[in-house]
């Protein structure tokens, strides 16, 4: 790195990396996510339960949430501006979210090391009930999430 170059603290390297990441999300997007918060190695996310995400059973599909948590799982292990993708995760389903609830996703680094992370997720219904607790482990690609300002040393 060029000593003239400016760089960032980690807390504005991560709203970069997170407002990198949000301009290309379509998937986001479209389930109607909404950035809370995002910190190094933390996000917050959220999405409303929609007409459209109710399973048979009158309540908001498990792969929803799934992809709620996923995705605040994928904001606070790219949050370093270090491209990482998922290599394994896992949930736990504990209650159901409704149609006309807001969901949230608060996802928090326990570990990183290397090109690995672990990353766990709590998903529970905004003023309400945990519904999902969500575990996913982030493996480091080459690359970085925006190039636009390199990190400070």
């Amino acid at each position: 790195m060029d000593l003239d170059t400016p760089t960032l603290p980690p807390q504005a390297l991560a709203e970069a990396a997170s407002q990198a990441m949000w301009s290309r999300d379509h998937a986001a997007h479209a389930l109607g996510m909404q950035r809370i918060a995002v910190a190094p190695g933390q996000a917050t996310l959220r999405m409303p339960v929609r007409g459209d995400m109710v399973n048979g059973h009158g309540i908001c599909h498990g792969g929803l949430i799934f992809t709620l948590a996923d995705t605040a799982f994928a904001y606070a292990c790219n949050s370093h501006n270090q491209n990482s993708v998922a290599s394994a995760c896992h949930i736990d389903f504990l209650a159901p979210a409704r149609e006309g609830e807001v969901l949230e996703a608060t996802a928090t680094e326990r570990a990183l090391a290397g090109r690995s992370g672990v990353y766990d997720v709590a998903v529970g219904v905004v003023g309400g009930a945990t519904v999902a607790l969500f575990r996913g482990k982030s493996h480091r690609i080459p690359g970085e999430v925006t190039a636009s300002v390199p990190p400070a040393p």
